[in-house]
């Protein structure tokens, strides 16, 4: 049978397969809420967020991973293709300016939330958002043609290879036709056939195609990016110590990432310090090394590197990793409310348990759940990313939540943590493990998981944008009244420190005057003294003043009482 004909067999099946029901339809409450009169709500999430920070032990085990290690390796099948594999980033070619590159013109995404009922319309929506984001350059749309024309290329080589080595059974493994009119024409057949398309990526993408899907769906093949990564490792960053220090943390038991000197770290490095140069307002974050471990698990480095500038530019994934983490506040508290309107119950029993969503949430988002998450059901989170926008990942941390809401509801607030970190997927294996510990033992190398479960039921959440809309006018709304109390705060604070500066400068006056008046005081005081003194000694003159007066009146009136007596004696000699 010719591909085409396979291609147009599995694209009817795909089409004829009716959409799933939504899990959920008998746990929302209210049924059918009118989101126009939405109130705002009671409970804020506080901006803890700074303090955000994963687990900073390197001795931690992993949920185990899937054998689907690198792009190279198809499933059942164990000859790598020599041409996929690996390779150096270092350029023998002469490096160009990158200067204005760094400052590459990116706009914002308008995805959504894939609605049940048209699970296309999200494709369709990064579409046109990354027109409205390319029309106004023409330099954009050619580099987007060249990496397209790239790709395409790279698939009919991959695809000649696969099938003149694989044998006949891992032939039917892939539809190659479906796919290869995908990689042909991107845009254009997710334009003309959304829902096939959309049905396809909920599938899964094949994991051989992955990384050329991935950087189809975000038109991240750009050769002048890449000639910019490899400019860029000839220059030094003041992160390096900080990224060799998490080196060792990321994936420490996947085989790519466990040797320390082996090229897995080496492009791991590589990735993130070109970034960090690339993009100096972000640097180097913790999280970021597990976002850019899964695109190396998938294409080369200089790939990655262009993948992740779209991620964190086109896809709006940047907020999470700049110093205030705006974007990151923004979808706790989105998550918060969602919590809150499709898991009232377990929304309440949260609050009364002290459970905050940057608890273990921040960390889900961070790493676009590739910290600790199996890594079989990361790359789906990432097909569907990509394809539909980063506002899917609420739906998948909702079924999650939604899922183990019974046994959640029964734990406290310790217990709750330690089953969100290590039991949160145990309700999708497929294998029940063989040991009861919950640290990680070689029985686990052996457990599966349903993750085409996992994908249906987080496509069927009703999550709608409308609810993301309104619940970012609310935080927006929080945020301005936050900084309008904070701005009142700051006003009132540097009165206060204004005021206090004045009650100091006073304080000070008033000591100094108390000095000179105690001063003044005393030198009343000794003045009174010596005035008593000049009074007592004015008074023992006066005494004696009146004493010698009185003695002089004696003197007087002796002197006239002897002058008559000789008068008279005289007269009688006469």
């Amino acid at each position: 049978m010719s591909d085409e004909s396979t291609g147009n067999d599995v694209s009817a099946a795909v089409a004829s397969k009716p959409d799933p029901p939504s899990p959920l339809d008998t746990l929302l409450s209210p049924k059918g809420p009118t989101y126009d009169e939405l109130s705002p709500r009671g409970s804020v999430a506080e901006s803890d967020y700074n303090d955000v920070i994963l687990d900073d032990d390197p001795s931690f085990s992993t949920v185990s991973l899937s054998e689907n290690t690198s792009l190279v390796t198809e499933a059942g099948t164990d000859d790598p293709l020599p041409k996929l594999s690996r390779r150096t980033t270092i350029s023998s070619t002469p490096s160009k300016a990158f200067s204005s590159l760094r400052h590459f013109s990116h706009k914002k995404s308008a995805s959504t939330i894939t609605i049940p009922s048209a699970p296309g319309n999200n494709i369709l929506a990064r579409i046109g958002s990354q027109g409205t984001r390319d029309e106004d350059s023409i330099e954009a749309l050619r580099s987007a043609g060249e990496g397209q024309q790239k790709l395409h290329e790279e698939f009919l080589r991959l695809h000649n290879e696969r099938r003149a080595e694989a044998t006949e059974s891992e032939q039917g493994g892939i539809d190659w036709g479906f796919w290869g009119a995908v990689v042909s024409d991107y845009q254009g057949f997710a334009a003309s056939n959304p829902q096939k398309l959309a049905k396809a990526i909920e599938k899964g993408i094949p994991d051989t195609l992955r990384g050329m899907m991935w950087q189809l769906m975000a038109a991240s093949k750009n050769a002048e990016l890449e000639n910019t990564y490899l400019s860029l490792l000839k220059e030094s960053s003041p992160h390096e110590k900080a990224i060799t220090r998490d080196l060792g943390r990321t994936f420490p038991h996947h085989e790519f990432f466990t040797d320390g000197q082996g090229i897995g770290q080496e492009h791991l490095f590589n990735v993130l310090k070109a970034y960090s140069l690339y993009d100096p307002q972000v640097g180097y974050c913790q999280g970021l090394p597990f976002v850019v471990a899964v695109l190396l698990l998938n294409m080369p480095d200089e790939e990655a590197f262009s993948l992740l500038v779209r991620l964190m530019h086109s896809y709006d994934l940047r907020g999470h990793f700049l110093p205030e983490m705006p974007k990151l506040q923004l979808r706790l508290y989105q998550f918060d409310r969602l919590i809150e309107e499709l898991l009232p119950v377990l929304h309440v029993h949260f609050l009364r348990q002290g459970i905050k969503s940057s608890m273990f949430c921040s960390q889900w988002f961070l790493t676009l759940f590739s910290y600790r998450f199996p890594l079989e059901i990361v790359v789906r989170i990432y097909d569907n990313c990509l394809a539909s926008g980063i506002e899917a990942i609420f739906a998948f941390s909702i079924v999650l939540l939604q899922k183990n809401e019974d046994e959640l509801l029964t734990l406290k607030f310790d217990d709750i943590l330690a089953f969100i970190k290590n039991k949160i997927f145990d309700r999708y294996k497929v294998e029940p493990l063989e040991s009861p510990e919950d640290h990680i033992t070689d029985s686990d190398k052996s457990v599966k998981y349903d993750v085409d479960a996992f994908v249906l039921d987080a496509i069927s959440m009703k999550i709608t944008p409308f609810m993301l809309d309104t619940y970012s006018h609310e935080y927006e709304d929080l945020v301005r009244t936050r900084d309008a109390h904070a701005t009142e705060i700051d006003t009132l604070r540097n009165n206060n420190r204004s005021l206090s500066a004045q009650v100091k400068e006073l304080d000070a006056n008033m000591a100094q005057l108390n000095a000179e008046h105690v001063e003044i005081l005393n030198q009343l005081v000794m003045a009174r003294l010596r005035n008593e003194e000049l009074e007592e000694e004015l008074v023992r003159y006066k005494l004696l003043y009146a004493e010698a007066m009185h003695e002089n009146q004696d003197s007087l009136s002796s002197h006239r009482l002897s002058s008559p007596r000789a008068s008279r004696k005289g007269s009688r000699h006469l």
